[in-house]
């Protein structure tokens, strides 16, 4: 092939854009009649899901599997996120619930964890823990699903889809929710109400996980469901 040829061919194939980890925490407040869910309406101006509700949540960073914890995931936990994994380390899975409460202090404010407990972390996005006197905590975690963005998409994601009861919420930080944040607003809807709101394909999809685990109990260890390729693939548990 020339040269030109070849210049020509790679204009044409599309970029293969890198999978990357992630992770997010679906919030449970189940004090009232019905279960109600914490959600978040993405900034307009985003790439990724404008203008979308999604539960909190992000992209797993390199110093997540480095924090300390109050207290480990349960077994069973721990034993399903590592299942279909590579190279899945201690560090990188416990990165993955880090993340989780990671990201959702950092876009609602709202630290999960306890008080009183010795707590090691590295960087700047886990100060507001270490100022506020918070160590994470991982045994209130419970893993409902796994799915990858499909292609196509401007970013693509490997993500772990938690649920925590709102009780684990150890402290908040105000100031967070504004106009110009990656979240503009924090709703807590029941489920049913979630479905009405202007969701991504795989968020009402997850919803459906979320309500079955609820009715069956988040304590028992069950098959995950995971979406190979988003919601345009078959649901498979594992």
């Amino acid at each position: 092939m020339s040269a030109l040829s070849v210049t020509a061919a790679s204009k044409q194939a599309p970029k293969r854009l890198p999978i990357r980890d992630a992770a997010t925490v679906m919030l449970i407040d189940a004090s009232g009649r019905e279960p109600k869910v914490l959600m978040g309406r993405r900034h307009e101006g985003v790439r990724f899901m404008p203008g979308k509700y999604v539960f909190p949540g992000g992209r797993v960073e390199r110093a997540d599997g480095l924090v300390s914890v109050a207290a480990p995931y349960p077994p069973h936990v721990e034993r399903r996120l590592k299942h279909g994994v590579r190279r899945a380390t201690a560090s990188r899975v416990k990165a993955y619930g880090l993340a989780a409460i990671r990201e959702l202090a950092e876009e609602t404010g709202l630290m999960i964890g306890q008080r009183g407990v010795a707590f090691r972390a590295r960087g700047d996005a886990w100060a507001p823990f270490v100022e506020a006197g918070i160590a994470p905590s991982l045994d209130g975690l419970h893993f409902v699903a796994r799915a990858i963005t499909p292609p196509g998409r401007p970013r693509r994601f490997d993500t772990r889809f938690f649920a925590a009861d709102a009780s684990l919420i150890a402290a908040r930080r105000e100031g967070v929710i504004h106009a110009d944040a990656e979240l503009v607003e924090l709703c807590w809807p029941t489920l049913a109400e979630a479905r009405s709101l202007d969701l991504p394909a795989i968020t009402r999809l997850i919803l459906v996980d979320l309500e079955a685990r609820l009715e069956d109990g988040l304590e028992r260890d069950q098959p995950t469901p995971f979406y190979r390729r988003g919601s345009q693939s078959a649901r498979e548990l594992v």
